[in-house]
């Protein structure tokens, strides 16, 4: 069988899904009903069920000239949609409520649609429905307010042809200031994004901080070479290799 795709926006259609991604929702079901209703310790139980997950670029269908499909397939993920995933799963307690919360928090009001995708990570914080509430800013003194021009290349083209334009206040803080005192506001469960320099976009990459015995990880489906698959990297480690992080809290 094939992943599950689902290109009408009903909410509550119950399409096949392939037998790993069924399983895998079942158990993942299994296991949120089984854990405390805190937002962390749900996060983190669900996206640790995914760590080894191979990795795959690009998972998503849909494009200008291409109608879009809602995908789901728990096979393989990319860095975004596997952030997609736990986060709806974290609100779910069956397949149709997973499928609504998937598409609440992949699409702009609920429907699905390329261009009502949400293609960067900010829109997490700023595009209904509503996700996690950014708190960079409040984590460092060293945190960097810029506007981006998301979706805007240097050369005036676009990264995503029929995709708006949209100018975006954000915050980070730079690579060089993530420190212990940054680590220890954190909490298990908050969504770390990679912030770039790069004109028009506002991370190259998303993950989960996770606090564990050993220290802070940064669990993400990882492109790397040596990982192609969902790990737990050393988050500071991680830190020192981008320009800075962007965190969102979830709601």
């Amino acid at each position: 069988m094939t992943a599950l795709v689902l290109a009408a926006p009903s909410a509550h259609a119950t399409p096949a899904v392939d037998d790993v991604t069924a399983r895998k929702i079942d158990e993942l079901l299994a296991v949120r009903a089984g854990q405390p209703r805190d937002r962390g310790a749900l996060i983190e139980a669900l996206s640790s069920r995914f760590l080894g997950t191979p990795y795959g670029a690009n998972m998503l269908i849909g494009s200008a000239s291409q109608p879009e499909e809602l995908v789901v397939d728990f096979r393989r993920v990319d860095c975004f949609t596997y952030l997609d995933y736990v986060e709806a799963l974290s609100r779910s307690a069956t397949r149709a409520e997973f499928t609504s919360n998937l598409i609440e928090t992949r699409y702009a009001g609920g429907r699905v649609d390329f261009r009502l995708r949400k293609h960067f990570f900010t829109d997490w914080a700023a595009t209904p429905r509503i996700a996690a509430t950014d708190i960079t800013g409040a984590l460092s003194p060293a945190a960097v307010p810029v506007t981006k021009r998301l979706n805007a290349k240097a050369d005036g083209g676009q990264y995503l042809p029929g995709v708006p334009v949209v100018d975006r206040p954000m915050t980070y803080i730079p690579s060089s200031a993530v420190d212990d005192a940054v680590a220890a506001q954190l909490r298990t469960g908050d969504y770390i994004g990679a912030y770039t320099d790069q004109a028009g976009l506002d991370v190259t990459h998303v993950g989960i901080f996770v606090m564990t015995p050993n220290g802070p990880v940064f669990r993400n489906a990882s492109s790397l070479a040596q990982h192609n698959k969902v790990v737990d990297s050393p988050f500071f480690d991680y830190a020192r290799t981008v320009p800075g992080l962007i965190v969102l809290r979830p709601l």
